[in-house]
């Protein structure tokens, strides 16, 4: 009997926790509100902006695996190449080592070639006169 006198009251206590919250509903009324003032504004342009060209260049072995790879993207130019780990570990051992990082490619030197004259050079060049002769 001890059971049911403690059931009652939580039982009575739900019921009515109950029909107060359903007694309390918002009003079904919406809200007002407020109109809003038309505001017109020049159009908007958008233009696509063309990024650098990217030019790749693979170069590959007589078995036509990919040996290097570069990249030419706007002023910077890297190169990458595969990770060959030594011996026979394999990628992803101990031995096998971590991945490769591209090479970044900062100065070229243009030792065979012949050297360009600039518009400054070939100007000056012109504008000099010989020495006038002696009498």
């Amino acid at each position: 009997m001890l059971r049911t006198s403690t059931l009652w009251p939580a039982l009575l206590l739900t019921l009515s926790a109950h029909t107060a919250f359903a007694q309390s509903t918002p009003s079904q009324a919406p809200p007002k509100l407020e109109k809003l003032e038309e505001v017109t504004e020049d159009p908007i342009t958008v233009t696509s902006k063309q990024g650098p060209e990217t030019k790749i260049t693979e170069r590959r072995d007589n078995s036509g695996k990919v040996v290097e790879a570069t990249v030419k993207s706007g002023p910077s130019t890297y190169t990458v190449r595969p990770n060959h780990p030594a011996g026979t570990a394999l990628p992803g051992d101990a031995m096998g080592g971590a991945n490769r990082g591209p090479q970044w490619t900062v100065m070229e030197f243009d030792i065979g070639k012949k050297k360009k004259k600039t518009a400054e050079e070939e100007g000056a060049a012109e504008t000099t006169t010989p020495p006038p002769a002696a009498k």
